[in-house]
């Protein structure tokens, strides 16, 4: 193991992330009373190119006007390659108020993305005299995004989350799919006779826990297309919490109580987990490495996991 200690993730609960469109501002106020986690407003996929303009007013006047409570508000930016992402950052940080607490950056393909956006975003900071840093989050969309992930992940102290956008991310790789996330029909293996589906996501979404645990970043899953289809969703929230992601969007409201229940501890586990922990203080009080809990073995990498599963719990419930 490297001397050099992996920086901790934002100690924040990002369970779910619920997104809207700036287009829509009607449905602001039903977003700030969700049970999300955190809010994005959207500025670029779901609105229209002709409602950019007045999608930037309404965020901006919704930030400082709609009671968020104690949730991470986000606003999405529009990408690199469009005319419209530099007066999202400009007009955002000028006239905004302090209440928003970060950036989404889209289809980001190197480190040099968030390099662009970083420098901007210091010189509006720095020249209207804010003094709440705003933080990152991005998306990794692209083929070049995640040969770059680690990259992008160390790329800012800014840095907060990341996670998977999976429509944009599969067009760039040339998959087969028009799916938005879960699993893909064709995507299968056989066994005596039988079909056998897999997840094409997972080694992208190991990927990207990897970067971010290795530079104190926050994994998060992100959309799933067919909100009519809970236990596709559930299915894949559980995958992506079990490789260790911390949350996971929301593109419709039905979805934020589905995401909250798979990525908060169940009572059970908690409970479990503190059992190991006491288990091991008392193997070490007797001078042992290891011990036995309900038939298995637990050592000095069990502390670990279930120190894992308890800090969640406490975050959630602080």
């Amino acid at each position: 193991m490297s001397f050099r200690i992996q920086p901790a993730a934002p100690a924040r609960p990002n369970r779910c992330q619920l997104f809207g469109p700036g287009s829509r501002p009607a449905i602001f106020e039903k977003m700030a009373g969700s049970a999300a986690d955190v809010i994005n407003l959207d500025l670029e996929d779901s609105v229209a190119p002709d409602d950019k303009a007045e999608a930037r007013k309404n965020i901006i006047q919704a930030i400082g006007d709609v009671d968020w409570g104690n949730k991470t508000l986000s606003v999405r930016i529009n990408g690199l390659d469009t005319p419209y992402w530099y007066r999202d950052v400009v007009d955002l940080l000028e006239q905004a108020s302090d209440r928003l607490d970060q950036i989404m950056i889209p289809k980001v393909g190197c480190a040099g993305d968030i390099y662009a956006v970083d420098a901007l975003v210091t010189a509006v900071e720095r020249a209207k005299g804010r003094t709440k840093p705003i933080a990152f989050e991005v998306i990794i969309e692209s083929a070049a995004g995640i040969a770059h992930v680690e990259e992008i992940a160390a790329a800012s102290p800014r840095m907060e989350a990341m996670s998977l956008g999976a429509a944009d991310f599969a067009a760039s790789m040339g998959m087969q799919t028009t799916g938005i996330g879960g699993t893909q029909e064709n995507y299968y293996m056989i066994r005596e006779g039988v079909k056998h589906w897999s997840d094409p996501w997972h080694w992208a979404q190991a990927a990207i826990v990897a970067a971010c645990r290795t530079h104190g970043v926050l994994p998060v899953d992100g959309p799933f297309g067919d909100f009519s289809d809970d236990e596709g969703y559930v299915a894949q929230a559980r995958r992506s919490a079990t490789l260790g992601m911390v949350g996971k969007w929301a593109i419709h409201p039905k979805q934020v109580v589905l995401a909250n229940e798979v990525f908060t501890p169940s009572e059970e586990a908690v409970t479990e987990a503190r059992e190991i922990l006491a288990a091991m203080e008392k193997a070490k009080a007797e001078g042992a490495g290891a011990t036995v809990y309900k038939g298995r073995l637990v050592d000095i990498a069990s502390i670990k996991q279930a120190e894992v599963v308890v800090k969640q719990a406490e975050l959630i419930a602080g």
